[in-house]
Formats: structure tokens, sequence, C-alpha cells
């Protein structure tokens, strides 16, 4: 039986645990909150991310990291991306020297701009053939209440990468394995600051043409940035890309579409934060994914303007002027005239 540790209680690391004891691993779960990890042992259930909802009744939490890691095969990282450097740090010595160690985590590390799979490299000491990433439409509610979805695992090594999609297969979790690590983080990370602007518009009162023209053009600043990073731009075409992209922009059970529709319907940034309470990946992103784009000279209108929404203030109105002021150009695939 492969040993599992998903380092991270969360909303996503707890669904996730969830799909790896439903398709055969012995899951332990590392938890910050006592109250939390008391609440899996005795009940086998989370309240704060999941209530109501009973775990596999095999699965186990700890709040010592040392306890969780000491066997594992395969090392779930599910904290919020900002975070991981420093957890890393303390949990270095503890990682088994051979385990595949995945990034539940879509996110770009604020000042360095690194990918999680570089952190986990730098931070954890890892090798890159270790290192795999899951990213796709996979809204945790729904995954948690076992709702068909599929997702894509991605490692540089692909016998890592068919490790992982074994351990993650069940009747309700289908994963497709792909070796385009850059291609798939990217997708993942980019998307939730497009799920920001789409949010906004929405709460702004804007209907479908201008939010389908949100979330079209925001796949092709994601391909931009991508392919400019190494990705296989086919990579986006895919449940990392496009799946990922319309499940997050779409769903009112998508925190950076519900914090961007907040600041869209008057909200300051303060009020929003206040009332999303959980972490928002695309709000700590996006100006290290800007900064990304800038570094590479990589054109991406939307980001630019989330970035100056959400961290310089300016009104949401401006953010749609701005982007409608914009020279009209050719659709992609069309000369340049």
């Amino acid at each position: 039986m492969t040993e599992i540790a998903v380092m991270g209680s969360g909303s996503w690391g707890t669904a996730f645990a969830m799909v790896l004891a439903d398709a055969g691993g012995d899951v332990t779960i590392w938890g910050r909150e006592p109250e939390t990890v008391t609440g899996i042992n005795r009940d086998h259930m989370n309240e704060r991310y999941h209530p109501g909802l009973v775990l596999h009744e095999s699965i186990r939490a700890t709040t010592k990291a040392a306890e969780a890691l000491v066997k594992a095969d395969i090392v779930v990282l599910a904290v919020p991306a900002q975070t991981l450097r420093e957890n890393l740090s303390l949990w270095r010595s503890s990682l088994p020297p051979n385990a595949v160690v995945v990034s539940l985590m879509k996110g770009i590390e604020i000042g360095t701009s690194a990918r999680m799979s570089q952190v986990i490299h730098q931070a954890g000491g890892v090798p890159n053939e270790q290192i795999a990433v899951v990213s796709g439409p996979n809204l945790a509610r729904e995954i948690a209440q076992k709702q068909p979805a599929a997702t894509t695992v991605a490692c540089a090594d692909e016998s890592s990468a068919r490790q992982l999609q074994d351990a993650c297969t069940t009747d309700y979790f289908r994963p497709y394995w792909t070796t385009d690590v850059v291609g798939v983080e990217i997708g993942g990370s980019v998307k939730n600051v497009i799920a920001l602007a789409n949010g906004i518009a929405a709460g702004m009162g804007l209907g479908e043409n201008s939010q389908a023209s949100l979330i079209t053009r925001g796949l092709a600043e994601m391909v931009r940035l991508g392919v400019a990073l190494g990705a296989d731009p086919l990579t986006f075409q895919g449940l990392a890309g496009v799946g990922d992209l319309i499940a997050t922009c779409q769903s009112p059970l998508s925190r950076n579409r519900t914090f961007g529709t907040s600041l869209g319907r008057g909200l300051t940034f303060a009020e929003a934060t206040e009332q999303m309470k959980q972490t928002c990946e695309g709000v700590k992103s996006a100006r290290s994914i800007f900064q990304l784009a800038c570094q590479h000279e990589v054109e991406m209108p939307i980001t630019e303007q989330v970035v100056a929404v959400v961290h310089h203030g300016q009104p949401p109105i401006q953010m749609l002027a701005n982007f409608m002021a914009r020279a009209p150009r050719a659709e992609p695939g069309m000369p340049a005239r």
C-alpha cells in the first residue's frame, strides 16, 4: 500500500486526501490546528472546510510534520503558496529521500516570481524528477462530494507522473499525465488572475459576452507567458489550461471569482478580504505573475489591470475602460497588417 502524507488540512488538501484514500492509499494529513486534527481522527470530518462530509475512515491526522512524513512514498504539499518556502525549511530534514513530492498550489512566489516546483527544488532540496504538480478544474467542494472530475498530473519524469496518476485514480476522479510541469503550473496560476477579472466584470453587472471575451483573452495571456517560459502550447488546450480556466472563472465556488465579484460590486479590498476568510491565490500572485511577464517581455493586459485594481486601488470601472481602449489588432493565427 502506498504511504501518503498530505501536508495541509485546508479545503483542497482534505478533498485530495479523500481521493488518495479512495484510490487505496494509506493517508496521513498534517494540520496546524489541533481542533481540526482531532475532528478528523475522532469524527472523520473536517468541519471547518467541509462541514457535513464524512472522510474516508482510514485517513489519519497529526499536528507533527515528522510523524506524517516518516514513511511517505508520496508527499502532497497543500499549504498556501506564499508559505511554502518557510514550511519546507522546517520540513526539509524529514522529507523521505525517494518520495515523489506533489504540489497542489496554484501560485507564483512573491519576490522571486518562482513557480512552486522551483520553490520545492530550492527550499526542499528535492530533485526535479521527483517533483510533480496537480492542476485542473478541481473545485474542492465538488471533489469532496465525489462528483466526477478530471485533472492533469505533471512531472518531468514520466514514471513519477504515472506513479502519481495511479495513486489518485478513482471511479470519480480521472487524472491525465504529462511531463510539461511549466505549462501546468502557469495554467494553474494565471487562471486565478483571470478569474479575479471575470469576477469583477460579473460584479459590475456585465453579461456573458463580456465574460466570454475576458476568459478567451485571458487564455491568450496564459499561453503567451507559458510559451515564453518553455511550456508546450497544447497544454493550455487541456484540463490544466482552458478546463481550469472555465471552472475558476465561472463557478460561485471559486474563491478568486468570488473575491473579484465583491470588488466589482463596490466593496473595498479590505472588505472583500474580510468577507472571503480564506486564501485567494490570485490576489497574492497577481503581482508576481505580472513581474514574471515583464521579465520575459510578455504582454498581459488583463493581468496588468487586475494588479492595478487589487494592489493599487484603481476603480474597477477604469479597468474596463483601459482594456477596451487598447488598439485593435489581428486575431491570433491571422497575419499582422
